[in-house]
């Protein structure tokens, strides 16, 4: 087993219309606005972008972000990621029950030397640590919906 790859999968149900929450997760540069442990989001592109994030744990993780996939009617966006994380993400919209469902998979490897270092021991807390930062990007997208 590679210690330093990780598999995540988040489900997310929301009242909101698949529209809007398509519209309001291809909009990466606003994730700092409803999504607190996205600390920061810069383009440096038309399809690329420097993402850094910090959940609860004291360690950031900066990586570029580059678009492999925007297909609105299927209700996928997919990003390859490098930097202190290589690998792949992928949202999934669909629609159902007068809401949307917001599947997130994330497949990568760590390469921030702190976390290589600590793989064995510090797997799960790193898995507990991502976990609190889905639930909380939740529920900012949530609050965020509503507003708008």
């Amino acid at each position: 087993m590679d210690w330093t790859r990780y598999r995540f999968r988040s489900r997310w149900a929301l009242a909101a219309p698949p529209g809007a929450v398509y519209d309001a997760l291809e909009r990466a540069e606003d994730y700092p606005r409803w999504w607190r442990q996205v600390r920061e989001v810069r383009r440096a592109g038309d399809t690329v972008g420097v993402i850094r994030v910090r959940a609860l744990l004291p360690y950031d993780l900066t990586f570029t972000a580059r678009e492999v996939r925007r297909d609105r009617a299927a209700g996928v966006l997919e990003i390859a990621l490098s930097g202190d994380l290589d690998g792949r993400v992928r949202w999934t919209i669909t629609g159902g029950g007068g809401g949307t469902l917001a599947r997130y998979e994330q497949v990568v490897d760590v390469n921030k030397p702190l976390l290589r270092l600590f793989a064995v021991p510090g797997r799960p807390v790193f898995r507990a640590n991502h976990w609190l930062m889905m639930r909380s990007g939740r529920r900012g997208l949530v609050k965020y919906l509503e507003a708008v």
